[in-house]
């Protein structure tokens, strides 16, 4: 029995083995998307991660076990693998420093090493499809590194199975969200000749309906099968598909060839909420035709008696999820390679080093449950309520320096989860009722925390505390604090000032 509602679900898989899968990746948006499929389909799932907190808020965490572990340093997956069958591998750098191929390598030996000596049955890897043909150095290297891994975990002892996709749609993932973005915000546009590109799309539940039968694919098979919809498909002939579906104008798209790839991921940068760090992989996976040359997974997992999910009615369904507001999992729900990731230090003297802070408080004329309404509701489309203007700068000036900037706004319009990216934050710990800590993963000479509390002040109404902290890193993280510290009136003392408006405005507190 499915957990809750679980978003995008996929079609009933074929009869399998019900053995016990790990699964890598459950905080990232594809594997926080399997976990519930797994568990409706009778598979017991242990979830590798960094951090089990990360998994706290999800509705099926009481159904998992959680091991912590990293597969990049493979002393910390002991014990990780026991009594599992099926190992799924969703877990890539996508291109962060110069030399994050050869660690995707390493991890992917270490995974398959690791899975080996605990008698692991069988590994399943959700790769990129690549184009025929093509030697593999004139290849992106995101793409050359995808195809590597897939290559270094079915050269080990473990059968594995590779599983190869090209641009995924539904609702919150990075490709999707590219795509919706470009459409609408530009009804006339001068792009790069990629958009001239066959690409063979397939829908989220289809990708989720094929990893779910992998649990139960033949023993000992190994090899590589490509994924793709029904549909092949431009990218500018799936712009004008969208905006057909979204009910927008038909768009005017000139394609030049001077955009380079590099050029091509600043302008979604600047157009879209995935940043270039993550558009350039992206958009290097376009330059080449990607299309299945083979349907060979049709023979161990038949194709549903309606056949496959189709681009529009892939794009219907993933509209009607964010109109709904039942995204459940996003692109930024992984956090991104070299975002800080510190917890927040209860020493101030914490490293032996300062930490600054900005605390403010302040009693609100409204129920404790009006002002966490407001505090929970906060960024997004909600805005910081302190001058719109001086954060929209702070957000560009942090995408111009390759961070993520505001536009990655929230999941969910009012609800959060611990592990949520909101904007250029990332929730940390979440108390429903009584906290909300983010950590900054905007880029700083230093790690930020922005901590919003509530209190009941004993008579009905709320007493508002907010502190921001900073940890400087070595010179430039002291000046950056000195130089930000005479706005933190505007923008800190306005915040307090405009939630407790805001909960008041609810009408739900006792006069004062």
């Amino acid at each position: 029995m499915a957990i809750g509602r679980p978003a995008e679900r996929a079609d009933p898989a074929p009869a399998a083995p019900r053995g016990s899968c790990l699964v890598t990746g459950a905080t990232g948006y594809l594997g926080g998307r399997l976990v519930p499929e797994l568990l409706a389909a009778d598979h017991p799932v242990r979830c590798l991660v960094r951090d089990p907190g990360r998994l706290r808020d999800h509705p099926w965490r009481g159904r998992v076990e959680a091991a912590t572990g990293d597969v990049t340093r493979p002393g910390t997956l002991a014990g990780a693998f026991d009594g599992i069958e099926t190992a799924y591998y969703l877990v890539h750098s996508l291109g962060t420093g110069p030399d994050f191929e050869e660690r995707d390598r390493r991890a992917a030996e270490q995974f398959g090493a690791a899975a080996a000596a605990a008698g692991v049955r069988r590994i399943v890897y959700l790769g990129g499809l690549g184009p025929a043909g093509v030697p593999p150095e004139q290849l992106s290297a995101h793409l050359r590194s995808r195809a590597e891994v897939g290559r270094t975990l079915r050269a080990g002892a473990v059968p594995a199975v590779e599983l190869r996709a090209a641009v995924i749609i539904g609702s919150g993932s990075a490709s999707f969200e590219m795509l919706r973005h470009l459409t609408e915000r530009l009804p006339v546009m001068v792009t790069p000749s990629w958009l001239d590109t066959r690409i063979q799309p397939i829908a989220v539940r289809d990708v989720l309906r094929y990893l779910v039968a992998a649990a139960g694919l033949p023993p000992g098979l190994s090899r590589v099968f490509d994924l793709g919809g029904p549909d092949v498909l431009t990218y500018r002939q799936m712009m004008q598909r969208y905006a057909a579906v979204a009910g927008l104008r038909r768009r005017v798209i000139i394609a030049l060839p001077v955009l380079t790839p590099r050029l091509s991921s600043h302008w979604v940068g600047l157009v879209t909420p995935v940043p270039g760090a993550l558009a350039r992989p992206l958009v290097e996976s376009l330059r080449h035709e990607v299309v299945c040359t083979e349907h060979d997974i049709a023979r161990y997992v038949p194709d549903p008696p309606e056949g496959l999910i189709g681009f529009e009615q892939a794009v219907r369904l993933a509209l009607k999820r964010i109109k709904d507001a039942e995204v459940t999992t996003r692109w930024s729900s992984a956090s991104l390679p070299g975002a800080p990731s510190d917890p927040l230090p209860t020493d101030p003297q914490w490293a032996g080093g300062s930490l600054y802070q900005d605390v403010r408080e302040r009693a609100v004329a409204a129920s404790p449950a009006a002002l966490w309404r407001v505090v929970e509701g906060i960024g997004g489309q909600h805005g910081w309520y302190s001058l719109p203007l001086a954060w929209a700068l702070r957000g560009a000036l942090d995408r111009l320096v390759g961070g993520v900037g505001l536009r990655r706004g929230r999941r969910d319009p009012d609800r959060l989860r611990v592990g949520d990216a909101l904007d250029f934050w990332r929730v940390e710990e979440l108390v429903p009722g009584r906290l909300l800590r983010l950590r900054a993963e905007m880029r700083l000479p230093g790690l930020a925390w922005l901590e919003l509390r509530v209190d009941p002040d004993g008579v009905g109404g709320a007493r508002y505390r907010q502190r921001a902290l900073f940890h400087p890193h070595g010179l430039a993280g002291h000046a950056y604090w000195w130089s930000v510290a005479p706005f933190h009136a505007l923008v800190f003392g306005g915040m307090v000032r405009s939630i407790a408006r805001s909960a008041r405005a609810r009408g739900d507190g006792p006069g004062r």
